[in-house]
């Protein structure tokens, strides 16, 4: 998973897992009812503050809250960077 950008400070780089396409109970999804997962996966971490170190690693699987994040597009795939106080959850 080596993406060639290093982020500064605080700020993760993550990409998004895919949209749900099924529920649990098996029904599919159409595509226009398809909501953006807040769910990715972490392929790059910031150095972290001086007084505050990184929580999160490279291969974790976080929950992000949904307006925080920048979207960017690098070498064909979309990833997302945000700050790590925008990280909910490791899962």
């Amino acid at each position: 998973m080596g993406v060639n950008i290093k982020p500064l400070s605080d700020r993760v780089v993550v990409e998004p897992l895919p949209a749900e396409t099924q529920t649990a109970s098996g029904l599919f999804i159409p595509d226009s009812a398809q909501e953006k997962q807040q769910k990715g996966k972490v392929v790059a971490v910031g150095g972290g503050k001086a007084d505050q170190k990184m929580t999160v690693k490279v291969g974790d699987t976080v929950l992000y809250a949904k307006y925080g994040p920048d979207e960017l597009r690098l070498d064909g795939k979309d990833y997302l960077i945000m700050r790590e106080e925008t990280i909910l959850a490791i899962v």
